[in-house]
């Protein structure tokens, strides 16, 4: 599944595969978030809604 990252270092938006997901906090504070990579190897995270997150078929990281 492609995902659209912010690339901090680059400074802009990069459409990128999801690598995993994970999810931050628990309970209501549960955040959900997509990991990616960039090609020169740096990581990506992408908060996502939670059915967004559902819906990705991607492995979870813990």
């Amino acid at each position: 599944m492609k995902w659209n990252f912010y690339d901090v270092k680059a400074k802009a938006k990069v459409s990128t595969e999801v690598t995993g997901k994970k999810v931050y906090g628990e309970g209501t504070r549960a955040r959900y978030a997509f990991k990616g990579e960039t090609k020169d190897g740096r990581s990506l995270t992408a908060f996502v809604g939670k059915a967004d997150y559902d819906k990705c078929t991607a492995k979870v990281i813990k």
